[in-house]
């Protein structure tokens, strides 16, 4: 890799080399800068009297309050519906038909699965019919999945080849 001769930079990222510069020359533009200050403070102060004679006449109050706060609201703007307010969202009907009442087994479901397929080997969906025809009773849409979480979680069940499960 070639060097780079030449000179070396003295104003990196935006500061400014003060090197040249003299005492007495940093000390007048530090003063120049704390009179601009002063002359700064004294014009707020000025234009805060004002504004307070300006919401004195219209009747707001505080001479800090802006926008909606000074026109006689709350600053913090809130989210959603007002309190009070009268378009209520309707709850959507749900597509599930309600029976009213949850069916009652003799047996849970593990079991009744358990005496269905004691000697067999049978497949999921198989076993879900078997099941539903040997008296147990469900309202589940879903009932095969039912069926196949329980084999999985079951210690009683064996897996004998990919969808064939047997009792252990």
């Amino acid at each position: 890799m070639a060097k780079k001769k030449g000179r070396k930079k003295t104003a990196r990222r935006g500061r400014v080399s003060l090197a040249g510069v003299s005492l007495a020359q940093l000390q007048a533009e530090l003063d120049k800068r704390a009179s601009e200050i002063d002359a700064l403070h004294a014009e707020r102060g000025q234009l805060v009297a004002r504004l307070a004679e300006i919401d004195a006449a219209l009747g707001t109050g505080s001479p800090t309050k802006t926008g909606r706060a000074a026109a006689g609201g709350t600053a913090k703007r809130g989210r959603g519906r007002p309190k009070g307010s009268k378009n209520v969202v309707k709850k959507k009907k749900t597509t599930r038909k309600s029976t009213g009442k949850r069916p009652s087994n003799k047996m849970n479901l593990a079991d009744s699965m358990g005496k269905v397929l004691k000697g067999k080997t049978m497949g999921v969906s198989e076993l879900a019919d078997a099941v539903q025809k040997a008296g147990y009773k469900t309202t589940a849409a879903n009932f095969r999945t039912i069926v196949n979480q329980t084999l999985i979680r079951d210690d009683r069940f064996k897996k004998v080849s990919r969808g064939q499960y047997t009792v252990k």
